[in-house]
Order: C-alpha cells, then sequence, then structure tokens
C-alpha cells in the first residue's frame, strides 16, 4: 500500500486486465453484485479527491496520492442483486423464505472483488492503496460518479506506478505502528 504515484497514466489494456478480474471474484450464491467504476480523468480524481479531503493528507507533507494517482477504482456493491438471488426456488429456507444471514455479504464479496484488483495490480507491476469515504461526503462522492441508487461504495483502490513520498513512509500508520504478531492473529483449532 502505497500513497504516492509517478505521473505518468497506466495503459488502458493493462487497467481493464486488473479490473477484469471482477468477473472471477467469489460471490455468495453466484450473486455477482460487485461493480467497479474505474476513473482516469484528471479533472474527475481531483474532484473526488477533494470530496474526501486529500488537502488533510497534503498538509503534513505527504504527496496527493488521490488525485496523484493513475487510476482510482471505486469498488461498489449492489445488495439487491443478493436478495434476488436468494429469493429463488434453489436459495430459500424449508419455508420458502429468503436465508437470513449473520453478515451482509454483499459487502464481504466487495472486499474479495477489492484484493483480486490489488492482487491483479502487483502482478501488473502497479503500485495500490485504498481509502474510504467518510459517511458525511458519501453524497457528494456518490454525485460526482453518477452512481444508481441501489449501488453502494465499499472503498476507493487508488492505481499507479510508485513514486516517492518519504512523509507518508515516515508519518503514515504503517510507518509508525508495528504489524501484529501472528499469533495475536491467528488460533489453530480453537481460540
Amino acid at each position: 500500500m502505497i500513497r504516492a504515484y509517478r505521473p505518468e497514466p497506466v495503459p488502458h489494456d493493462v487497467l481493464e486486465r486488473v479490473v477484469a478480474t471482477v468477473r472471477r471474484a467469489p460471490s455468495a450464491g453466484f450473486s455477482q453484485g460487485q461493480r467497479l467504476v474505474v476513473v482516469t480523468d484528471a479533472d474527475r480524481k481531483r474532484e473526488l479527491a477533494a470530496v474526501v479531503g486529500e488537502e488533510h493528507y497534503t498538509k503534513d507533507g505527504f504527496a496527493p496520492w488521490i488525485s496523484g494517482a493513475a487510476a482510482l477504482v471505486v469498488v461498489c456493491t449492489r445488495e439487491r442483486d443478493y436478495h434476488e438471488r436468494y429469493q429463488q426456488p434453489d436459495k430459500v429456507d424449508e419455508a420458502g423464505a429468503e436465508i437470513e444471514w449473520p453478515v451482509p455479504y454483499w459487502h464481504v464479496d466487495a472486499g474479495k472483488a477489492a484484493m483480486l484488483v490489488l492482487l491483479a495490480a502487483i502482478d501488473e507491476g502497479l503500485a495500490a492503496g485504498v481509502f474510504g469515504v467518510p459517511v458525511e461526503r458519501m453524497d457528494q462522492f456518490r454525485q460526482l460518479l453518477g452512481l444508481p441508487d441501489d449501488v453502494a461504495v465499499v472503498e476507493v483502490i487508488t492505481l499507479g506506478y510508485t513514486g516517492v513520498d518519504e512523509a507518508s513512509d515516515r508519518k503514515s500508520s504503517r510507518g509508525t505502528r508495528p504489524r501484529k504478531a501472528l499469533d495475536e492473529l491467528v488460533r489453530w483449532e480453537r481460540w
């Protein structure tokens, strides 16, 4: 995960290979509710960066990592795809009702799609970063992208060729916080 990019564009065919991974992303019941919006236009990237407060990041000497990326991949999901799928005969419970799940799988699956995009970017020699959109700024962000009401933004991936940003390397969370020990994150057989 980086926050600085060189100012060169990523060829369209490379971006297309990266985002085509969404077609292979796992999804609950093969609902396929993941959606991606790819933004490469410099003006649109600046507008989106301003909405999410990029100036907050750059004030500490960080590079403009959102507007400076060659592309933004907005990872979205359409919840309705899951409900439609889980109301079909092969997915309903014994009473004929939609199964109630303990987590919103439309968000889980969007995370899987995002991970595939990140891995595909690495395979293509690109670097990436991830950011979220604050709730109070979501409407304006959605409006800039022209998103339909039934499509939710989950996260945004920045893509490009690695640049230098020593301030971010030193001051960002990854530079100031150690990784947790494996035994704190993984249990074997039982908790």
